[in-house]
């Protein structure tokens, strides 16, 4: 029986995960909601994290080493992120899928992923 590729093989691969976090970043960055989050981070640094992570959770290889949800995210939760930034991110996110020509179960099942990450990422 063959083995179903895993998600990262599904979406792409590494150039289609660099092209994602690029284009969702700008997008991102251009969100009044979200871009004051971003204001003091280094975002080429914040760019390899989030495909070094993206890669990860998508099944492709590991060399994510950043820290955990909880963990990243306290700080920005203490300046008042919540359920409406967090549903803004996932937006942006499916957008991005979307213009990239991913398959529409593809981006259901990335959106899966990412909800999935709410409670940790809000520190509930």
């Amino acid at each position: 029986m063959l083995e179903k590729p895993s998600l990262f093989q599904r979406v792409g691969g590494a150039g289609a995960v660099d092209a994602a976090v690029d284009l969702f970043y700008r997008k991102v960055l251009k969100d009044p909601r979200l871009a004051p989050f971003f204001a003091d981070a280094n975002m080429e640094a914040q760019r390899q994290k989030q495909k070094a992570f993206l890669t990860m959770v998508f099944g492709g290889p590991n060399t994510y080493n950043g820290r955990d949800f909880r963990t990243a995210h306290a700080g920005l939760v203490a300046r008042g992120l919540g359920d409406v930034h967090f549903d803004a991110v996932a937006g942006h996110l499916k957008d991005t899928l979307t213009e990239l020509g991913c398959d529409a179960a593809v981006v259901g099942e990335v959106i899966g992923v990412a909800a999935s990450t709410r409670a940790d990422v809000l520190n509930r």
